[in-house]
């Protein structure tokens, strides 16, 4: 995917998730770059009417901290380490709400974070290898909750990593 709709987080939690990382680099787990996120929506492109729309209704939503309570990992070869959110009915109705908007004004929406197939994520690490994956549960073990405040929503190019936010 080229573009992504993603909350971002206040400096207490990034500076917390940025310390997992950290963890994680010191056992030898490649690590991310770029700030820590939970991806909402993702497809090829999100075109400027689709920001316009979005920056309209995120000034209605109340979007709720997250807890990233969780730490996995998803199925598949590309083996990644995650912190999961909980899904509570907050969460799923912003989540909800902003599909709502995006229907029919995305190109290429990606259908793994269609409502219902959406799994709220942070990813600490992707594209690991299976030592990578065991070595980096080792350094994160035992799992601390994070509550992720959240501090504004914006659209990520996947690609190049610049951010427009709009909120």
């Amino acid at each position: 995917m080229a573009e992504a709709l993603a909350f971002f987080f206040d400096d207490d939690t990034e500076k917390r998730l940025l310390q997992l990382r950290r963890r994680l680099s010191g056992a030898g787990v490649p690590v991310g770059a770029g700030r820590p996120n939970v991806v909402l929506a993702a497809a090829g492109s999100i075109p400027a009417a689709a920001r316009t729309a979005l920056r309209s209704e995120l000034r209605l939503l109340s979007i709720p901290d997250l807890w990233l309570h969780t730490l996995g990992t998803l199925p598949g070869e590309d083996r990644a380490l995650l912190l999961g959110a909980v899904a509570d009915a907050e969460l799923l109705a912003v989540h909800s709400a902003v599909h709502d908007v995006l229907a029919g004004k995305v190109r290429n929406p990606s259908a793994y974070h269609f409502p219902g197939a959406w799994i709220p994520r942070c990813s600490l690490a992707e594209g690991l290898s299976e030592a990578q994956l065991t070595a980096g549960f080792g350094a994160l073990l035992p799992p601390e909750p994070v509550r992720a405040a959240v501090a504004e929503v914006g659209v990520l190019d996947t690609r190049g990593g610049a951010t427009e936010m709009l909120r």
